[in-house]
């Protein structure tokens, strides 16, 4: 079993939902992004997503854009990415990690050769929000058949036509985009996410997790019930962005887990 497997199966045991926190590898420096990604687990974080960092954010607002700049001006690459799994993965052998990002960097290194190292810096799954199921060819069917999942996002314009097309493949979770737009851009809301995730998992096993515009703990208290799992991300990585040392921005974390998991 699959530690992402193993996690939700355990949540869903103890009647909780998953918190997904998001931090974006080499933000603002290689050393301390490792400390923060190593003290998630602490905090209260069930599966983290670890960003990737492009030059061409497209699905992400500005402060992950931010973040992804700041990674890269400070020599931040694909290697050193898996570095950093590796580095938590060695800290905490459970805790399920997931590489958020773009194809391009992985295309530039090569499908087969990006595969095989990410499975041995210890990486569970993907999220490539610039694939589409058209495309799993080069990425998704070969991540399968290494044995990391393919998370796939829905979004409130997925309608029952496509929705099939976007679960086909899919597995580990499903990433539901609370908001239409970019990350960070407006609030989401419990009430309007709520059907949404239903109809989701109406036809699909897998657990339903919901992210994007989720920024304080009293919103992931609420996402929490009507969903799977709870991710943020861009309240996370502004707060390092604004410099906070990593204690307060796993304090932080630790309030928002609270809220996820019922407080």
């Amino acid at each position: 079993m699959s530690r992402l497997t193993a996690c939700f199966d355990r949540l869903r045991a103890e009647n909780r939902v998953a918190f997904v926190a998001y931090v974006m590898a080499g933000d603002p420096d290689h050393e301390t992004a490792i400390e923060i990604a190593k003290g998630l687990p602490g905090a209260g974080v069930d599966v983290i997503e670890l960003g990737l960092p492009f030059t061409d954010p497209m699905a992400d607002g500005p402060a992950i854009q931010a973040a992804g700049q700041r990674a890269l001006a400070a020599g931040a690459t694909l290697l050193s990415t898996l570095a950093t799994a590796r580095a938590v993965r060695d800290a905490h052998p459970d805790t399920p990690i997931v590489l958020m990002g773009y194809y391009n960097p992985i295309y530039a290194r090569g499908v087969d050769r990006f595969l095989k190292e990410a499975v041995e810096a210890g990486v569970d799954g993907l999220i490539v929000v610039d694939l589409p199921p058209e495309e799993d060819e080069e990425l998704c069917l070969p991540a399968a058949a290494a044995g990391l999942h393919f998370i796939r996002l829905a979004t409130p314009t997925t309608d029952d036509a496509r929705l099939p097309q976007v679960l086909r493949n899919a597995s580990g979770f499903v990433y539901y985009v609370s908001i239409a737009g970019i990350t960070g851009a407006a609030a989401a809301n419990a009430a309007q996410v709520g059907p949404q995730v239903a109809r989701i998992k109406a036809q699909t096993d897998l657990p339903v997790c919901v992210g994007f515009g989720v920024r304080t703990a009293d919103a992931a208290a609420e996402m929490a019930k009507v969903a799977d799992g709870v991710v943020v991300g861009s309240a996370i990585v502004s707060m390092i962005g604004a410099g906070a040392a990593p204690a307060e921005v796993l304090r932080f974390v630790s309030e928002l887990a609270e809220g996820a998991h019922g407080r």
